[in-house]
């Protein structure tokens, strides 16, 4: 098929606060790292939201025929939520709560986070790298930072000083727009406070006290890595001094992104980045999404129904075509109503692509098909533009109905683009899964997952628990939901 690429891509950078046209470092190929998750708890549908963009602008460069490495990292220890004492391990702080290992803590969530993914159809990574992987890595940078005059000593931890990077004319807070007297002047009494030469210092390494239950040797006494230091040292590693994007939600732009910036710009003499790329937030019911507050939902709860919030249940396909409609760049707000709207604009999108192949070509075309499909381009070349994307797609649904009704003409050239196009934007980049199975398949598919029902009802009837859930589970990682109700159990894929 011909590609429509004559508009040149374009990304919006958070570091200059402007669209720009997006060039590689090297032609062909991109480097990108976007912050992983903390395995510590369930992945919350925030981090769901977040990595969703990222898929898409992954799937969206591959199709734009651009090799790309692209990494993702596993946070799994050292993400203190402040730089205090012991208590502020998330990891230590869980395994305590769960009565577990801090690894079995790592294993449990980490599973949870990829079952959650696949669910939604999402491509893994080219890279997968982990923070307790790459210790001897960030102990290195951390001895570099040293011997540069950026990092100090104190206690057996080291620290990042901020002044004396800035004393060097580089700018920290120049990602978050931020000023040194303005960090100085916010920055609250921390514990372990008094080891800082400075309040806006952050930890490159953390001397572990006797309770501390994950820590390793170094050359400064047994502790764990800062959190910030993990990326730094797996970025560079696996992408380079220097690479193209850098993305993560913009809860992350300060501290974590912008101590990024001054690790790699202290360590390296260069910046770490070429394009940073942020996420805005999700909301539900108009409201910040908390656990503290009851406004929360997990994203299995939201696909299997369970929850007080909504009034059914919701398959992966919809929530993804739910969030998708909202730039990546805006805030996105889920709702009952939202999801049921999604839910039918989805399956408008569906039944009308189900058309084409029935559709009756003809001698000439009415409708301009052409500069339809570069519309398609244009849209997820202005800053990967998802919405105007979808809008797009409907324009070319309408297309088919108004071919189907005999009221508009296409050749037998232009159905196969309308088909190539859609097949390609809606299941290439936006990622949702293709259904369009034969009938004989679907017969089959439904006769094997009632035999799994089957099975798993005689599991409970014998109070087998764990086979009853293993099969749940198992199916709901394939997309297919199983609900239990008063007339028996039902299944929707």
């Amino acid at each position: 098929m011909e590609l429509y690429q004559s508009q040149e891509l374009k990304i919006y950078n958070t570091l200059t606060s402007e669209k720009s046209t997006f060039k590689p470092i090297h032609a062909g190929h991109i480097g990108m790292y976007v912050c992983g998750p903390t395995v510590y708890s369930n992945v919350h549908l925030g981090n769901v939201r977040t990595f969703m963009s990222f898929d898409v602008i992954y799937r969206y460069l591959i199709h734009l025929g651009y090799k790309v490495r692209y990494v993702r990292n596993i946070t799994d220890a050292g993400h203190l939520t402040d730089d205090g004492d012991v208590d502020n391990d998330r990891f230590v702080k869980q395994s305590r709560l769960e009565k577990l290992e801090p690894m079995e803590i790592v294993q449990k969530y980490t599973v949870d986070f990829h079952r959650v993914l696949d669910t939604f159809n999402f491509l893994p990574p080219t890279i997968e790298p982990t923070a307790t992987g790459h210790i001897l890595e960030q102990i290195e940078l951390t001895q570099k930072l040293i011997d540069l005059g950026f990092a100090y000593i104190s206690n057996g931890s080291v620290y990042f000083d901020v002044f004396a990077y800035n004393s060097k004319g580089m700018n920290y807070g120049a990602l978050s727009n931020r000023n040194i007297e303005e960090l100085f002047a916010n920055t609250r009494d921390l514990d372990g406070q008094n080891e800082k030469k400075n309040p806006q210092d952050f930890a490159l390494w953390k001397n572990a006290s006797p309770a501390h239950i994950m820590r390793w040797n170094s050359p400064w006494g047994e502790g764990f890595p800062g959190w910030h230091l993990e990326c730094t040292a797996m970025s560079t590693k696996y992408l380079g001094e220097t690479f193209d994007i850098h993305g993560g939600g913009m809860d992350l732009k300060f501290p974590h992104h912008e101590c990024e910036v001054a690790q790699g710009k202290a360590c390296n003499g260069t910046a770490p980045v070429n394009y940073w790329m942020h996420t805005n937030m999700l909301t539900m019911n108009g409201l910040r999404m908390s656990k503290s507050t009851g406004n929360y939902i997990l994203p299995m709860e939201l696909i299997t129904g369970e929850n007080s919030f909504f009034e059914k249940a919701f398959e992966p396909n919809v929530v993804r075509f739910c969030f998708l409609q909202a730039h990546y760049r805006s805030v996105l707000d889920i709702s009952n109503d939202a999801m049921v709207s999604s839910e039918k604009g989805y399956t408008r999108l569906m039944e009308a692509y189900k058309l084409l192949p029935m559709l009756k070509s003809s001698a000439t075309s009415s409708l301009d098909i052409k500069a339809w499909v570069q519309s398609c381009y244009d849209a997820m070349n202005d800053d990967f533009n998802t919405p105007i994307l979808i809008a797009q797609l409907f324009e070319g649904i309408r297309y088919i109905n108004l071919v189907n009704d005999a009221k508009e003409t296409l050749t037998s050239e232009d159905i196969e683009k309308i088909n190539n196009t859609l097949s390609i934007f809606l299941f290439d980049v936006l990622g949702l899964s293709n259904q369009n199975g034969s009938s004989s398949s679907t017969e089959k598919l439904t006769g094997v997952v009632e035999m799994l029902i089957q099975m798993r009802n005689e599991a409970r009837t014998n109070k087998n628990w764990a086979l009853s859930d293993e099969i749940r589970d198992k199916l709901l990682a394939l997309g297919i939901v199983i609900k239990d109700g008063k007339d028996g159990t039902t299944f929707s894929i």
